[in-house]
């Protein structure tokens, strides 16, 4: 079942006053079906950040639509848009965005209390969550308290505790040491083994060799797509880094 739609996707920022148009997206069509573990990569500036703020419902595209589960986001009404993020959407970010005055707890709890859900019914989601991700002993901790990894272990918790439709991750290995990063996409790796759909923004060939299916952005649009099928993590990170060689050196992606 495709859970993502996006089809001729397109975004132009213009300058005060009509001056300086600037194409950030052109043309941009592909799918993501349930239970998919997609990534995004492209160099800086390719668009990546502009893609993942639309799919976000953060800003609209100029030309195309998205579409998550047959709902084009477009026709969201402004005072809705909160909600549907916060029930439809989960989001890992590369600084974690956790609030320094909340343990991890309160942090993971927030999201369901926007959404006005009981205690018992938040402390019931979390416990089978935080075993998981291997925090259950520092839950009462503040985020200052803990390592890079653990935060970005609570602020996975926090996006997937709502049980969105789809995981928006922006660089989640980004403030990472490297062992740290290997354990969260371990921890991604499971996620999406259990069902959780991910697509992943990252400029990292190893995060990347992770996920079930590269997509490449170049100048604003598509350029290129691997599959994993029978490869390995290995054997996807010499694909990915060979492709990325393409995109540095001007060669012709295909699809």
């Amino acid at each position: 079942m495709t859970i993502l739609q996006v089809e001729g996707l397109g975004k132009t920022y213009t300058g005060r006053f009509g001056a300086n148009q600037v194409k950030a997206l052109t043309n941009v069509s592909f799918s993501v079906e349930q239970g998919e573990y997609v990534a995004i990569m492209g160099e800086s500036g390719s668009g990546k950040t502009t893609l993942l703020n639309i799919l976000a419902a953060f800003d609209r595209p100029t030309t195309g639509r998205v579409l998550l589960e047959g709902k084009d986001l477009a026709s969201i009404q402004e005072s809705e848009l909160a909600a549907f993020r916060r029930d439809s959407l989960g989001f890992v970010f590369q600084d974690f965005n956790l609030l320094d005055t909340f343990n991890l707890r309160d942090n993971i709890f927030l999201p369901l209390v926007l959404a006005g859900k009981g205690y018992v019914e938040m402390a019931e989601r979390l416990q089978p969550i935080a075993q998981r991700m291997g925090i259950t002993d520092i839950l009462n901790k503040f985020p200052y308290e803990v390592s890079g990894g653990q935060k970005q272990r609570a602020a996975v918790a926090r996006a997937v505790i709502t049980g969105p439709k789809l995981l928006l991750a922006d660089e989640p290995t980004g403030a990472l040491d490297s062992k740290s990063a290997d354990g969260l996409m371990d921890l991604f790796t499971a996620l999406n083994a259990s069902g959780q759909t991910i697509l992943m923004v990252s400029h990292s060939t190893k995060a990347a060799s992770h996920a079930g299916r590269v997509i490449f952005i170049k100048d604003g649009e598509l350029f290129h797509q691997i599959y994993r099928g029978g490869n390995t993590n290995e054997q996807m990170y010499q694909k990915i880094a060979d492709t990325l060689t393409l995109l540095a050196t001007g060669g012709d992606g295909h699809e």
